[in-house]
C-alpha cells in the first residue's frame, strides 16, 4: 500500500473542520465547503493529498479589443478575475504531497516535469487555444483534448468535469483533495464521482450555493481510464 492510501480519509474532514475557526456552509460524507477566504483558514489545515485549483488568472483587464471578453456582461468576472499572490500559492502549494494548479504559467512557481495541457478543440480565434496547469507530478507532461462546454453553472472560468476527473486520475491514489478557489464546485464533483474526500473553499457565496446544490446531486456510475484521452507531448 502506498504512502498516499494511507492518508487520512474517514476523518480527514473532521480534521478540517475542527481546525478552522469557520463553520461549513455545505458538507456531506465527500464534500466540505466553506464560503471563506482562502487566505484566512488554509495555513490552519491538514495537509491534503492532492491540491487541484484553478485561481484567478489576472487577465481580466485584457479581455478587450473586440472579443466577447469586452462585453459589459462580463464586466463581474474582469473585476473578480484578480490573481492572488504567488506567495500564497507556493505556501498553499505546500499543504499538499502533489499539486495541479490551472494558470500556472500566469505565477512564478518552481520548475515542472508535468506542465498539464487542455487542448481546446473549439476555442474562439480570439481566445487561447489551450491553457496550462503546472504541477509538481513526477511524470511525463500529458495533454487532453476537451471542447470549452457551456458555463452551465454560472461561473465564468468553469472547467470541464472531464477535465477535473483527468487530473485526479493522473494524481494517482490522492484520496484528499483540496480546491481554494473552488469556484462552482468542479473539483468537488470529479472527487466525489470518484469516490475522494474534498474540501471546497470559496470566498463569494453564490458560487458556495451553486457547488452545494452539485454536491447534493446523486453519484453517477463512473468507469474512468487515464490511457485513453492523454497523450505525452
Amino acid at each position: 500500500m502506498s504512502s498516499l492510501s494511507k492518508a487520512p480519509c474517514s476523518n480527514w474532514l473532521d480534521e478540517v473542520v475542527a481546525s478552522v475557526p469557520v463553520a461549513p456552509y455545505y458538507r456531506d460524507d465527500a464534500v466540505v465547503i466553506f464560503n471563506a477566504d482562502c487566505r484566512e483558514i488554509v495555513p490552519q489545515m491538514p495537509k491534503a493529498c492532492l491540491l487541484l485549483t484553478d485561481p484567478p488568472y489576472g487577465i481580466g483587464n485584457r479581455m478587450q479589443g473586440g472579443t466577447w471578453g469586452a462585453k459589459a456582461k462580463y464586466s463581474d468576472f474582469r473585476a473578480w478575475d484578480v490573481a492572488p499572490e504567488t506567495e500564497l500559492l507556493t505556501s498553499i502549494v505546500d499543504l499538499a504531497t502533489k499539486s495541479i494548479v490551472w494558470g500556472g504559467n500566469y505565477f512564478t512557481l518552481p520548475p515542472s516535469r508535468c506542465w498539464l495541457v487542455w487542448d481546446k478543440q473549439n476555442a474562439v480565434p480570439t481566445m487561447a487555444d489551450c491553457e496550462f496547469a503546472w504541477s509538481n507530478l513526477d511524470r511525463p507532461a500529458k495533454r487532453m483534448s476537451l471542447p470549452v462546454g457551456a458555463h452551465t453553472f454560472g461561473h465564468p472560468t468553469q472547467k470541464p468535469l472531464a477535465l477535473m476527473l483527468w487530473c485526479i486520475g493522473l494524481a494517482g491514489e490522492a484520496q484528499t483533495i483540496l480546491d481554494p478557489f473552488a469556484g462552482s464546485g468542479t473539483t468537488g464533483r470529479a472527487a466525489k464521482d470518484l469516490g475522494r474526500k474534498c474540501v471546497l473553499i470559496e470566498r463569494e457565496e453564490k458560487y458556495c450555493e451553486i457547488a452545494a446544490r452539485r454536491m447534493a446531486q446523486e453519484v453517477l456510475p463512473l468507469e474512468y481510464r487515464d490511457n485513453t484521452e492523454d497523450e505525452a507531448l
